[in-house]
């Protein structure tokens, strides 16, 4: 049994698919006024604390609009023309987004209860996979041989995690190698607090087996539950080592994943030549 496909026709999920509206409407989620009310901002205002050119921030704002997601009103200050404003709707946008995720997952369970069932146990992290397998397009590719490549896959996966219902922030280390996923908005926040052994281990298998669909079948897939009452971190981490250009050539030099420790002799006295344990 497979578990359902997003709704194409939800206007919710298929106007946030959009990276600089979803950060629109995450940060008009947040602004309240002293007394604890969503306030309005204008479209100048948006594009100037995003970045975005206010061409391009009205046409976006317009667009959560018409999908009923954003409010408008016209706020007079002092003299002069009344400002137009554009505010979170009330209630909705959530409660479509939760709702969404929650079949998802209600979907997934029954999977697994039936497998259980049939005599063939299936792991919340498999029941997550195997979404994954089922859903996220495969790509022939080969595992990432440099920063580019790798981030250009955790890429792909936010998209999935998007689709979920999570807001992702991203972060890297160790040069490029771990990505690091700090996730808000978890539409499961209420379920997972009450046991996060089922609800965590499909997340994880989602996170690693959309990480499989794209060619990366032995990257490292850890997750921090509640490192804030309101956020878990994701660490995706690619076993391939990266490539480096030699320089003068084209040709790559692979890159160890632990190098070597620095010789601790004196100057004039040779190395004892030793090396380090390769850990497990």
């Amino acid at each position: 049994m497979s578990s359902p496909a997003p709704d194409p026709a939800d206007p919710a999920i298929d106007l946030l698919r959009s990276p600089a509206r979803r950060t629109i409407v995450d940060y008009l989620a947040n602004q309240r006024d002293e007394r604890g009310m969503r306030e309005g901002i204008t479209a100048a205002e948006l594009a100037d604390i995003l970045g975005l050119h206010v061409t391009t921030a009205r046409f976006h704002l317009d667009q959560l609009v018409t999908g009923g997601i954003l409010d408008t009103a016209f706020v007079r200050q002092g003299v002069g023309r009344p400002r137009k404003v554009y505010s979170l709707a009330p209630g909705e946008l959530r409660e479509d987004i939760d709702s969404h995720a929650m079949k998802m997952l209600t979907s997934l369970l029954a999977e697994s209860f039936a497998a259980s069932a049939a005599g063939e146990p299936l792991s919340p992290f498999e029941a997550g996979r195997r979404w994954a397998e089922d859903h996220v397009p495969a790509e022939e590719a080969e595992p990432a041989t440099s920063p580019g490549d790798w981030l250009a896959k955790v890429g792909r996966l936010i998209d999935a995690l998007r689709d979920w219902g999570y807001t992702p922030d991203l972060s890297t280390s160790d040069g490029g190698r771990t990505a690091e996923l700090t996730l808000s908005h978890c539409p499961f926040l209420d379920l997972a607090r009450d046991n996060p052994a089922v609800v965590c281990g499909i997340h994880r298998g989602l996170i690693a087996g959309t990480l499989e669909q794209l060619g990366e079948d032995d990257a490292e897939v850890s997750l921090e539950p509640f490192v804030t009452p309101q956020h878990c971190v994701a660490h995706v981490t690619t076993r391939n080592p990266f490539a480096r250009v030699v320089r003068g050539t084209t040709e790559a030099e692979p890159i160890p994943l632990h190098p070597a420790p620095q010789s601790t002799a004196r100057t004039g006295t040779p190395s004892t030549g030793s090396t380090s344990k390769e850990p497990a």
